[in-house]
């Protein structure tokens, strides 16, 4: 060997032949923050959907696994809004036998439920689908009556808040 080639870096490993995955492609990446969450696997997070099923996907995200120091068993740590809690909370059980099924062991012994906003949580990277429930269109009958209601009232741009207000409420009584 001549004296610049014992020099030179070893070649990169030579890559297969046509496409790889992208989750093979990411995981070296993936694996540094996940882990600091206490993820072993991305799968977790990668096909959390497919794992609890759409419904209980809908409602909670995985944020952390927590493992207690001595004890058999970590806590799931589930991110979920207000309304939706008391639902999780009845299907901790399913949800931690579902996860347990994944990893092929009993590596999750408790499920922590903790609770956010819709919304503006990690300044905006997690948002949960709300569903739009159809409001009804307000009745000739409620329309009159909410503008009755607001009638007595001089400042305009009070008058006009006070009849909305008015109509949403008897509309939403009346249905």
């Amino acid at each position: 060997m001549s004296a610049t080639t014992r020099n030179l870096p070893p070649k990169p490993p030579r890559r297969k032949r046509g496409f790889e995955p992208a989750a093979k492609l990411v995981a070296g990446h993936l694996r540094g923050p996940l882990q600091k969450r206490g993820f072993s696997e991305a799968k977790l997070i990668t096909h959390w959907r497919e794992i609890v099923g759409e419904e209980v996907a809908e409602a909670a995200l995985p944020v952390k696994i927590r493992h207690a120091h001595g004890a058999f068993g970590a806590t799931l740590v589930l991110l979920t809004t207000g309304g939706r809690a008391p639902l999780l909370e009845m299907q901790k059980d399913a949800i931690r036998q579902k996860v347990n099924a994944c990893y092929g062991y009993n590596a999750v012994s408790k499920i922590q439920i903790t609770q956010t906003a819709p919304t503006g949580f990690a300044e905006g990277q997690v948002a949960f689908a709300a569903r739009e429930t159809p409001k009804p269109d307000p009745t000739p009958q409620i329309l009159s009556d909410a503008k009755k209601a607001a009638a007595p009232i001089h400042d305009e741009r009070l008058k006009e808040a006070l009849e909305r207000l008015a109509r949403n409420v008897l509309t939403r009584n009346n249905h």
